[in-house]
């Protein structure tokens, strides 16, 4: 008996794909979960049972940990394409990001490293796979048209995930701490696999491993080229000595002892893609040089886009005014959700003495009474409201795009999703400017406008840059390139970490978000000026 699934003879999707969007919903609830109150975990203090690191800290450790997140999808996708499988991957993957959430649940400083590093390794056999799994369920020609739209459902389920954890993180953390919403996040996952598990049979038939071809790099000289290197470039990177100066005195290149390390053990990772291009056969050779060409510049969105977990937390946290509307607070107060900031005179708490700084005077609370705040995690929500909001509207104008034959292809889409997200930035500045450079509070509307301006370019970007990858890879790399494209997003996330590292050095905010403009911008134009070529390899593969 065949088991290849036979699709439904209307279906415009396959049943894997819901199978798929299920299981990585749980498991992003989970990593967004966690990443929603990263930040301000570490901000916390000791006794108040976070980790009480400095800001400069906090920012170098966000920054390398979803570096090197998106960094290990690279191992991941190679070993599920020669190896594993991508099946057995995902559950390998998914079981170590539970234990990682877990041990995150311990108020122990070992722990909090360890839980990082197996969150790092699961999320690496996790990630690459189950995306090029959605793509091989496209593969044949009932469904190949509608691959772009498959994508933007699957990462709808991502968003879901994302938009729900930061409802439970908030109610676990004000209610029980920070330990029990880590905890939600390893519940979350679990129940993902599950998912995956009931639903297997209906992916089976795209769980295949392409055989490598005559002149392919074995799995093992893979490694032993990239891991071993990628190693000895990482602590070069963290001893090497820059240019020194009095803002610089330890002399660090990026910042860090860290972010030097990160950058330098990234050079053997993006010299091995450099080699698969410069050794791939004519018909593979302009496929990748394409796809290297994007991986290069969505770099830059990921930089400024996950800022989301730091910059723009640290921003609604002490800048944005949170204040509920009666209404709502005795509502949120009854639900658990509420949280409490109270002026005690001297004796006020840090953490409320500091939003207290910037709130109008008039609407500072007497002493001894309370404010009822909208907790920051919740601001994390926004972001995945749109995509959810947004993505029936984005796949709806791109199916109108195409009915009249002006459909942009996907590396257009990607472009536009670019200009679009810079102009996000320009958002930002206005709420910068409208607190007169921070010295009222802002709305709340000017976060919900910049994640609702970028969601739209992420929504051009994200899932179009899956979709790229699993159009033009060679079959029998696929995965391998999806590593590829993570580690675009794993430069990207650990610059992002870099980037807000220099906000406080801005005395003027309005500069940190025009960089941000100014970096996205470059990306975009560079990406207009190779659509031609892009769109001319498209057309060769007879793919849009």
């Amino acid at each position: 008996m065949s088991n290849t699934a036979t699709p439904a003879a209307n279906s415009k999707h396959p049943k894997g794909l819901y199978v798929l969007f299920f299981t990585e919903m749980w498991e992003r609830f989970g990593y967004y979960l966690m990443l929603g109150i990263f930040s301000l975990y570490m901000l916390d203090s000791w006794d108040n049972g976070g980790m009480g690191f400095s800001s400069l800290k906090k920012s170098d450790i966000y920054g390398t940990y979803i570096g090197l997140v998106y960094l290990t999808p690279f191992i991941g996708g190679l070993l599920a394409d020669r190896i594993l499988g991508y099946r057995k991957s995902i559950f390998a993957g998914g079981l170590l990001m539970a234990a990682g959430y877990l041990s995150l649940a311990m108020h122990n400083e070992t722990a909090f490293y360890v839980g990082l590093l197996l969150i790092i390794l699961g999320n690496g056999m996790f990630k690459p796979n189950i995306s090029t799994l959605v793509g091989n369920l496209y593969n044949n020609d009932q469904y190949k048209s509608n691959k772009d739209a498959g994508f933007n459902i699957f990462y709808m389920g991502i968003n879901v995930g994302a938009f729900i954890c930061n409802f439970v993180a908030a109610y676990m953390r004000i209610n029980y701490g920070w330990g029990h919403a880590f905890a939600a996040a390893g519940i979350g996952m679990l129940l993902g696999l599950i998912v995956f598990a009931i639903g297997t049979k209906h992916v089976r038939h795209a769980d295949v491993i392409k055989p490598v071809q005559t002149g392919d790099m074995s799995t093992g000289r893979i490694l032993m080229f990239t891991l071993l290197p990628m190693f000895v470039f990482g602590i070069l990177g963290y001893f090497i000595s820059g240019i020194t100066g009095p803002d610089n005195p330890n002399g660090n290149l990026m910042g860090t002892d860290t972010n030097d390390a990160f950058i330098f053990g990234c050079i053997p990772v993006v010299a091995f893609f450099i080699y698969l291009y410069v050794k791939a056969n004519q018909e593979d050779k302009r496929p990748i040089g394409a796809l290297l060409a994007v991986f290069a510049c969505i770099v830059v969105f990921w930089a400024v886009f996950h800022q989301n977990g730091d910059a723009l937390t640290v921003w609604a946290e002490d800048q944005t005014d949170r204040e509920m509307a009666t209404g709502v607070s005795n509502i949120a107060d009854k639900a658990g959700m509420a949280q409490t900031v109270t002026n005690a005179g001297s004796a006020t708490d840090e953490k409320s003495a500091k939003y207290f700084e910037t709130l109008a005077p008039e609407k500072v609370p007497a002493e001894g009474s309370s404010l009822k705040l909208y907790s920051t995690e919740l601001y994390q929500s926004i972001n995945p409201f749109w995509v959810v909001l947004l993505t029936p509207i984005v796949v709806g104008f791109w199916g109108w795009m195409r009915r009249r034959g002006k459909e942009p292809t996907t590396p257009a889409k990607i472009a536009i999703g670019l200009v679009v997200t810079a102009l996000s930035a320009l958002v930002m500045v206005g709420a910068v400017m409208a607190t007169n450079n921070m010295e009222s509070k802002a709305s709340s509307w000017w976060l919900i406008g910049a994640y609702g301006v970028i969601t739209i370019g992420e929504l051009c970007l994200s899932p179009m840059g899956l979709s790229l990858v699993s159009k033009l890879s060679p079959p029998r790399i696929t995965a391998l390139m999806m590593g590829g494209f993570f580690l675009s997003t794993s430069l990207g996330n650990k610059l992002s970490g870099v980037l807000s590292g220099m906000w406080e050095g801005f005395e003027d905010k309005t500069h940190f978000f025009y960089m941000n403009f100014g970096l996205v911008m470059a990306a975009a134009v560079m990406l207009f000026l190779m659509l031609r070529w892009l769109n001319g390899i498209m057309r060769e593969k007879n793919i849009y």
